[in-house]
């Protein structure tokens, strides 16, 4: 897939894992609109319903999210409920892309795509998926072969006077003492209140982790905005900077 291209359909409909639940008060902006760092935590919430609902939980039970794409099509808003569906897209033996469709009642609708990778308990490393999670996720996908391949390569700009810093709290750390991925929304979300008119049209965001920030890092987010891009579209990049090194890209644009 290209950042031009349509998320990968579910292949036959009644497939996949499926949920549901209310729209989260928490999770919504001024406008009762579902911010990206609420959708980030409702695939979260799916991966590990899904993962202890199956036996994943004993063949397979760690995983960390390497890229995640969100098309929002038609926004989700507050108060609804959401019907989630979570189905694999494409396979290697050691990472999958997980795809999630998000619905709701009122008509919103956000299509989804991440970038898994399995880890190893004993040290944390990319681990061969087992023979019984491969079949379990081979039932959705005859691809087979997913390579990874960045989407966002453009490097971080200089520093400069424009940078924000974005301190980390105690509660943006996880059990791997790492700043949860959802929590990198929220610095995005803080950056689209200047650019609401990429918020008015169906829009693409992706976000890659280039490498995991520790609690008591200081991060400094550099963003450029773009009116028109090679496209004619417009463009907010940002980049997640820890002691000069780019840890995370965000890239949002107006779908084509």
């Amino acid at each position: 897939m290209s950042l031009d291209q349509p998320l990968a359909p579910l292949p036959q409909e009644g497939t996949g894992f499926a949920t549901a639940w209310p729209v989260r008060a928490g999770d919504v902006d001024p406008y009762h609109r579902l911010r990206f760092d609420g959708v980030a935590r409702y695939l979260q919430d799916i991966a590990y319903e899904e993962l202890h609902q199956t036996a994943l939980h004993r063949t397979d039970p760690t995983w960390i999210v390497r890229r995640t794409v969100i098309d929002v099509i038609r926004p989700v808003v507050f108060p609804d409920h959401v019907h989630l569906t979570r189905w694999c897209a494409s396979m290697s033996t050691r990472w999958t892309n997980m795809r999630v469709r998000i619905t709701s009642e009122g008509g919103g609708l956000i299509e989804t795509e991440g970038f898994w990778i399995n880890l190893s308990e004993s040290s944390n490393l990319p681990a061969r998926i087992s023979d019984e999670g491969l079949a379990y996720l081979a039932r959705t996908t005859d691809e087979h072969r997913l390579r990874w391949r960045p989407y966002l390569t453009d490097p971080a700009p200089r520093e400069s006077d424009t940078d924000v810093p974005f301190p980390v709290r105690a509660t943006d750390i996880d059990q791997y003492n790492h700043v949860n991925n959802a929590c990198y929304w929220q610095a995005v979300e803080q950056f689209l209140v200047d650019y609401p008119k990429l918020l008015a049209v169906p829009h693409r965001a992706v976000i890659e982790y280039v490498a995991p920030v520790l609690a008591r890092e200081h991060i400094t987010v550099r963003g450029r905005y773009e009116p028109g891009d090679v496209s004619g579209r417009p463009v907010l990049r940002l980049w997640f900077v820890v002691g000069g090194i780019t840890t995370t890209v965000v890239k949002v644009m107006p779908l084509p």
